[in-house]
Order: structure tokens, then C-alpha cells, then sequence
């Protein structure tokens, strides 16, 4: 099965049969110039429209209001949108060239991040995976949606939001590609796992050639593009203060054709999304088929950033409606049977099986002899975490770092919750970072468990890649959470860590061994999001306005449905 293709030809016009008056239809620098012209911006003085609470967005749909610009345009004339504390971001944040480049790791990054930029046409549009010329490319050489979250971060702090604008505008038309997988054509909402720029010499024009699981490996479509894709325009509007690009009616489409994959009615009995192994950044099988963390994490976000996203007249309106019922829904199911500390722990080691009524307490019929060992020792008395996976007679209590980190920085988390996960990270600090952070997961599956989980995967064996590797790219996550709860001693721990080697060791993937001690025996030299993670972290950290373009407030008017965690009763 050949890869989708979008032929752009020379004068720079792209056409889309599916909308009248698109924006594909209009040369690429007559989008650019329309959208940096200064527009008014009536900045709200209390609550932003994505803090507001999706409680009052149940009662309150009245349409935002709006002016015309030319025949193709519909621009918001205020924002809804307080811009502290991330207001800064874009604007006032020093550029690569000054202070930041004084350490001279942070000189070095920026130097391989920026080699590592793709252009389309002359036009930054993304980060390809990595730089080795070490090893074959393979798939590294393409821009990945997962993948350039942490670059476009990195750029909209440095105030440079071209390149993350072409990125979503070129994403956002590769959509709207047909997309077939043999002989089964994908729902239209699929955003691609990655993409690459084909050139043709002789016949002098470029290719974007995408990639929706068809290359993948096990075939399989990455269902956290999507959601990556709605949580990057919401950090792009919030740098850059203006609304202009989410509210072009392409974006519009973009998200509901994403959010109709995700709320669509059928046999489910959960909120959770069903997934198949390698559907995220967990890309082989690694047994997180069912309703993985990541997943679900990144699925709130996504909501939650779609809901400060979309106009709230026509059809937005009906997807904000379910939009604020599936996080009602969500937030109750993940709080309560996907949470774990001490207490809930020993209440399942506690279970009868075979429970049927509405009253049953093991709801899941999860059978207490499955719980692993480690569990018990792995639990300290102060501290909790969303376990990995939970489905009918299936809990999975491993760590994902990604899907806890999300959960903070997106408040699917309580208050309460994202302590006890930070209090978790700082009493299991050599398992979850050890030498080199951060666990993917932990712990590793290995022996009968592996051959069974991985199918003898040589590439996962246990301690590394994504069998409890140790990635450097989650350093920007985890500083993004630390500042979040107040515990900005965990990030600079973290931090000193990466910078103590990972500049020295060519910017590699991941690492391997129980402490991350080892450069992964399959890792990519000058991995992008290696770099990028460290420069998110690093910038972050000097300067915590920029937490805004990634993190949510609680909804203060949806009360928790948990009580206080037990890790703060002992």
C-alpha cells in the first residue's frame, strides 16, 4: 500500500475538494500575511475560557463573537483568554542567541535542533525524529506529529511560531487525505503519525508524503496524533495570544473530524477509549492494548483543550454539549478505578470476585491473585499513581510516566492526586529516574512474561526501549508537572541529571538498564525530541510563565467524586 500523497505545485496552491473558500486554496504567504496582522485583543481580566468550568459550558453556548476578513476568513475580535501566567510566552522569552546560550549545553542544543528543521517549499513545517547518519533512517528522517510537540514548544518559547503554524496548517491538510490501509479505508478524522518531504527535481515541485499506520509497524493508526494536534494549537494560541489560526474553519473541521473518532455512540460501557497495542508513543506490542493511560490522559487534554477551541455556534455547539458530558464521565471512571495508592491497594487485595450487582465492589471482577509482587513493595506509604490499565477481570499496575505526567498538567488529576504522584516520583527516585531520567514505564516485563507480553520482541527486552528504557524526552513533561504542584526541586534534580551526560553522549533516544546507566543498544544519536524535552525543561524552568501553553487549571466547579488520598491521611 502506497503512503498518501499532496502535490503542491509551483505557484504554491494547494487545493482541497472537500470545502469551498479554503484555505488550501490560497497561497501559502498570503495565509501568513493575513494571520500577523495585528488584531484587536480584548484580554478578559478574570478566568480564561479553557479555566472556565465545563460545568457552566453545559448551560452557556452562546456564539463568540466574530468579524469577516475577505470572503474566507471568520476572526475572532476578542479573546477569551487570560494570559497569565504563560502571556509571556512568545513574546518576552529571550531568543536562542542570548542568555540561554551561556550554558554551553543549551548553545549545542539549539545548534542541533535547528539542524534538525525540515522546509517544504522554502517553509519550516517540522523536526525530523533524528540526525544519525551513524545508522540506516528507517523512519527517523520523517516529522512526526508525537514527536515535534516538544520542538514546537521549544520554538513557540523562543518567540519563532512560523514554523509550528506551517506544521498544524500542513498536518491539518493531510487530514483531509483518503486514507487506505488495504482494502479498509480509516475514519476521516485520523491525523498521520508522521510525514515526510519528497523532492522531484525534474519535475520541480514537492511531495508530502504521510504516513497514517499503513508503514507503521503492526499497521497500526496513532491515536494520540490526534489529540497531540488539538493540545499544539491550544499552546500556539496561547503564545501567541491570538486566535486567528484556530478559528479558520479547516482548524474547526480538523478537531471535530478528531472528536468524532473519539464520541461517537457504540458498544462501550466505559469513557475510556479502546485501543491496540502500538497506538501511541508506545508504538510494539507492549501489552497496552485496552485503555491504556496515555491514552486516556492525552484524550481529557485533548477535550479539555477543544473545549477552549471551538466556536460555540452550528456544530460546534453539539460538540461542546458532549464534549463537557464525556469529561463528567471520564474524569469520575479515571479518579476512581484507574487511581492507586496505598489504601485502594490493600482494598483489592481485599476482593471477593464474582460480584454481580449494581452495588459490587469489584466492579471489574479483577481477581486479587493477580497482583504482582512487586506492587506491594513498589507502594510507599505517601504517594499514588494511575496505574497503566483497567478493563474487565484487567488491572495493569505498572508506571507510565507520559499518562501520570498529562493527568497533572491537564487536572484529570486532583490537587490531591498530583501531589501524590509527585510524592511517589521523590520516594521511588532510583526506580522511576535512577541515573538518567525518566522511566517510559516500570517496571520491566522479562522471561516467560516478556515472550508472552512482547512476542519475543528483541528490541523490547526488559530495561530497555519501551520495556522500562529511560527516555529524556519526558524531562519536559515531569518539569512541567513539578512547577504545577509546587515542587520545583524535583525538575532541578531531574535536570542536573540530563545535563551531566546527555550533551556528551550525542543527544541519544533512550537508555538502558535498571538505572538508565547505558546508551539504548538500538538508540538514535541526536534524537530531536531528546533535544527539544531538554531545551522545554530548561526554559521552563528559568522562566515558569511558559506552564500555561500546557497546563490546565481544575475545574473548581466540578467537585472530586474521590475523598482525600490516603497517602495524605498517614
Amino acid at each position: 500500500m502506497s503512503s498518501m500523497a499532496t502535490d503542491v505545485s509551483l505557484n504554491g496552491s494547494m487545493r482541497s475538494h472537500d470545502t469551498a473558500n479554503s484555505i488550501f486554496e490560497i497561497d501559502d504567504s498570503d495565509i501568513l500575511k493575513l494571520m500577523d496582522r495585528p488584531r484587536p485583543i480584548n484580554v478578559e481580566k478574570n478566568r480564561s475560557f479553557d479555566e472556565k468550568s465545563y460545568c457552566e459550558m453545559s448551560i452557556t453556548l452562546s456564539p463568540r463573537p466574530s468579524y469577516r476578513m475577505g470572503d474566507n476568513f471568520r476572526m475572532l475580535e476578542h479573546l477569551e483568554y487570560v494570559y497569565s501566567p504563560g502571556r509571556r510566552s512568545g513574546f518576552n522569552t529571550p531568543r536562542s542567541e542570548s542568555y540561554y546560550e551561556a550554558h554551553p549545553m543549551i548553545a549545542d542544543a539549539w545548534e542541533a535542533l535547528r539542524r534538525s528543521v525540515v522546509r517544504f517549499r522554502g517553509q519550516p513545517v517540522g523536526t525530523i525524529a533524528a540526525l544519525d547518519h551513524s545508522t540506516e533512517e528507517l523512519n527517523y528522517d520523517q516529522v512526526f506529529v508525537r514527536d515535534f510537540v516538544p520542538s514546537a514548544l521549544a520554538f513557540l518559547m523562543n518567540g519563532e511560531t512560523e514554523i509550528v503554524k506551517e506544521f498544524l496548517l500542513k498536518t491539518l491538510l493531510l487530514q483531509s487525505q483518503e486514507k487506505m490501509v488495504d482494502q479498509f479505508k480509516l475514519g476521516e478524522g485520523v491525523m498521520p503519525a508522521s510525514f515526510k518531504v519528497i523532492h522531484h527535481p525534474v519535475r520541480n515541485y514537492e511531495t508530502l508524503t504521510a504516513d497514517f499506520g499503513e508503514s507503521a509497524i503492526g499497521r497500526v493508526a496513532p491515536v494520540d496524533s490526534g489529540f497531540w494536534w488539538i493540545i499544539l494549537l491550544r499552546a500556539y494560541t496561547k503564545s501567541t495570544g491570538n486566535s486567528s489560526l484556530a478559528d479558520l474553519p479547516e482548524c474547526q473541521r480538523g478537531m471535530r473530524l478528531i472528536l468524532s473518532l473519539c464520541l461517537s455512540e457504540g458498544f462501550d460501557t466505559f469513557p475510556t477509549l479502546l485501543c491496540a497495542d502500538g497506538c501511541c508513543m508506545i508504538d510494539r506490542r507492549m501489552g497496552v492494548y485496552g485503555y491504556p493511560i496515555e491514552i486516556q490522559a492525552l484524550f481529557f487534554m485533548a477535550l479539555r483543550c477543544a473545549l477552549a477551541l471551538l466556536k460555540q455556534d452550528g456544530e460546534g455547539k453539539d460538540f461542546v454539549e458532549k464534549i463537557v458530558q464525556r469529561l463528567h464521565a471520564l474524569s469520575y471512571h479515571m479518579r476512581n478505578y484507574f487511581w492507586l495508592d496505598l489504601k485502594q491497594l490493600n482494598d483489592i487485595y481485599r476482593y471477593k470476585t464474582e460480584e454481580y450487582s449494581h452495588t459490587a465492589v469489584n466492579k471489574f471482577n479483577v481477581m486479587p491473585a493477580s497482583l504482582p509482587d512487586w506492587v506491594f513493595d513498589f507502594m510507599p506509604r505517601r504517594g499514588g499513581y494511575f496505574i497503566g490499565n483497567v478493563s474487565p477481570a484487567k488491572m495493569d499496575f505498572r508506571w507510565f510516566c507520559l499518562g501520570n505526567c498529562v493527568a497533572i498538567l491537564s487536572s484529570l488529576a486532583t490537587p490531591e492526586q498530583s501531589a501524590a504522584i509527585m510524592d511517589l516520583i521523590e520516594e521511588r527516585w532510583e526506580e522511576l529516574v535512577g541515573e538518567m531520567p525518566l522511566k517510559i514505564c516500570y517496571p520491566a516485563i522479562e522471561n516467560h512474561e516478556w515472550r508472552i507480553v512482547t512476542g519475543c520482541d528483541p528490541k523490547n527486552t526488559r530495561w530497555s526501549y519501551h520495556n522500562g528504557g529511560s527516555w529524556p524526552m519526558l524531562l519536559w513533561l515531569l518539569t512541567a508537572a513539578c512547577i504545577k504542584t509546587g515542587r520545583p526541586q524535583i525538575a532541578r534534580r531531574a535536570i542536573e541529571l540530563i545535563e551531566s551526560r546527555l550533551s556528551k553522549d550525542h543527544w541519544p533516544e533512550y537508555y538502558d538498564g535498571k538505572l538508565g546507566r547505558y546508551v539504548g543498544k538500538q538508540a538514535r544519536k541526536f534524537q530531536t525530541w531528546s533535544i527539544a524535552g531538554y531545551l522545554v525543561a530548561k526554559m521552563m524552568f528559568e522562566d515558569p510563565s511558559h506552564l500555561g501553553m500546557v497546563s490546565l487549571e481544575e475545574d473548581k466547579q466540578m467537585k472530586p467524586l474521590l475523598k482525600r488520598s490516603a497517602s495524605w491521611s498517614c
